[in-house]
C-alpha cells in the first residue's frame, strides 16, 4: 500500500487501539466519532476494571484507519483528549512480559531490603 508517493510505516494497520476515554462513552457514540472517517467493521469497548476507558475501533480500510489515527489523536473528546494508536499485537505481549520482569525484580528488592 502507498500513500501519495510515500509507503506506510509498518505499523499502520485497520485495528486502532484508544485510551482515555470517558467511562461513560457509548459504543454509538465511538461508532459516530470514528465512522466520519469511513467504515468501520467493529467496535470492542473495554468494561472490565483493568480495561474501562479503552476500545479497539477495527475500519474496513487501512487508510481510513490511519486517517482517523492521525485526526483523532490528541482530540479533545467529551472532556478528554483521546490516545489513538495501531493496535500492536507483538509490543502487548513484549510490555507485559516487561511487566512481569519488573514485578519480579522489585518483589526481589524488597525481600532484600525487608520492605512488605
Amino acid at each position: 500500500m502507498s500513500s501519495r508517493g510515500g509507503k506506510l510505516a509498518p505499523e499502520v494497520n485497520r485495528a486502532l487501539f484508544v485510551k482515555n476515554l470517558s467511562y461513560n462513552v457509548t459504543p454509538e457514540e465511538l461508532f459516530d466519532l470514528f465512522g466520519k472517517f469511513g467504515p468501520i467493521r467493529q467496535v470492542r469497548q473495554g468494561i472490565a476494571s483493568n480495561t474501562k476507558g479503552t476500545a479497539f475501533v477495527v475500519y474496513e480500510d487501512v487508510m481510513d484507519a490511519k486517517q482517523a489515527c492521525d485526526k483523532l489523536n490528541g482530540f479533545n473528546f467529551q472532556n478528554r483528549y483521546l490516545v489513538v494508536l495501531y493496535h500492536q499485537p507483538d509490543k502487548m505481549v513484549k510490555s507485559k512480559e516487561d511487566l512481569e520482569a519488573r514485578r519480579e525484580s522489585l518483589a526481589q528488592l524488597k525481600k532484600q531490603h525487608g520492605i512488605d
